[in-house]
């Protein structure tokens, strides 16, 4: 929802106290504005139909259950892309863990590596949950930048859209990002 007016963001602030009220009017219509931009998201980053639908569920309902708690109305549109995206990075980590985990997980591991070899599969495992601990102590700005990128495997025009930012800052965040996580990973 990029270029608002000022009497679209007023009626939409009021829609949001409106909802906060619990007026369901309201957040349906809220609903109604939202759908298109966050299942596009939701899509490209999960790139999949139904996990994008899935991912969407859960936003909506956590919007509904937690928009009392939204102190400033008028962002909305950021607060609930921020819940989409949250999801959509919670759900992709627990898809790989229950394909890693899973009963057929030693197979797609083994399948996936030429020699066959367990260990170097465990090896593996053990990088990606290092990696995983790295990048949730990355700053904000760069752990979504990175994971954009490379997860949801989207452009930097997208990123910076999506982060309401240039693509200059999405291209200093992700440098800074990756400087950090090498940093990190060196050093444990």
């Amino acid at each position: 929802m990029g270029n608002v007016s000022e009497e679209d963001r007023a009626y939409i602030t009021e829609l949001v106290k409106r909802a906060q009220k619990n007026d369901s009017n309201a957040f349906a219509e809220l609903y109604t504005m939202t759908y298109e931009t966050e299942y596009a998201f939701s899509r490209k980053y999960m790139r999949d139909d139904d996990y994008a639908q899935d991912v969407l569920q859960e936003v909506y309902i956590l919007a509904l259950k937690n928009i009392g708690n939204l102190k400033e109305p008028k962002y909305f549109f950021t607060w609930l892309r921020q819940i989409n995206f949250r999801i959509c990075y919670d759900m992709t980590i627990k898809r790989k863990q229950q394909i890693v985990s899973g009963e057929q997980g030693l197979e797609t591991v083994i399948d996936n590596h030429a020699s066959g070899n367990p260990e170097e599969a465990m090896m593996i495992m053990a990088a990606h949950e290092e990696l995983e601990k790295a990048l949730k102590k990355l700053p904000v700005k760069e752990r979504n930048a990175i994971v954009l990128k490379w997860l949801a495997n989207m452009s930097l025009n997208d990123i910076a859209c999506h982060m309401n930012c240039s693509i200059s800052s999405v291209t200093r965040y992700l440098s800074r990002g990756y400087k950090g996580l090498r940093k990190m990973l060196e050093t444990s």
